[in-house]
């Protein structure tokens, strides 16, 4: 196994740890929410971006999980092609951790707060980065997905495609 079974039993804890806490946020906006009249502001920061943006989180940080567990699975009962696929997606970087905070308010709920640093733990597990996407999540004034002006966002995303060193 790429992994010893000690740190992927720790991997496994922190992205458990981490899903709770996003789980909490989840439950805690939609009581906030109940009763009201559904807020169909698309704008970034919006209630409903939020709920979004933590859901593809929650998503994302299951879907991890179930990875891990299949690795761990597939290794240990010796298929080890479908494990080697599974160790290679189990690396790359959650989908949508940290990038559903884009659509989050400002300032950033505690659980989900607390979620973002525990999963920087993780980030020589995942391939390259990772706790600096959350660092300028956590640092970002406000969200800023979806974009006010999509041709605008559109644009900008053509320059930094085709400017070198661009990220």
């Amino acid at each position: 196994m790429d992994h010893d079974v000690d740190k992927l039993r720790d991997v496994a804890g922190v992205l458990n740890e981490a899903l709770a806490l996003l789980k909490t946020e989840e439950h805690r906006l939609a009581e906030h929410r109940a009763g009201r009249e559904r807020d169909h502001d698309d704008r970034a920061g919006s209630p409903g971006q939020t709920v979004i943006g933590l859901g593809e989180m929650t998503r994302g940080l299951r879907e991890k999980l179930d990875g891990l567990a299949l690795y761990a699975g597939f290794a240990a009962l010796g298929l080890e092609k479908r494990a080697e696929g599974e160790r290679r997606r189990l690396r790359m970087e959650p989908r949508c951790v940290p990038s559903g905070t884009n659509r989050m308010a400002r300032p950033l709920g505690e659980a989900t707060v607390r979620a973002l640093q525990l999963l920087r733990e993780l980030d020589t597990f995942f391939a390259g980065g990772f706790a600096a996407r959350i660092d300028e999540a956590l640092a970002a004034p406000r969200a800023t997905y979806p974009p006010a002006d999509w041709e605008a966002y559109r644009r900008q995303g053509r320059i930094e495609a085709t400017t070198p060193g661009a990220s």
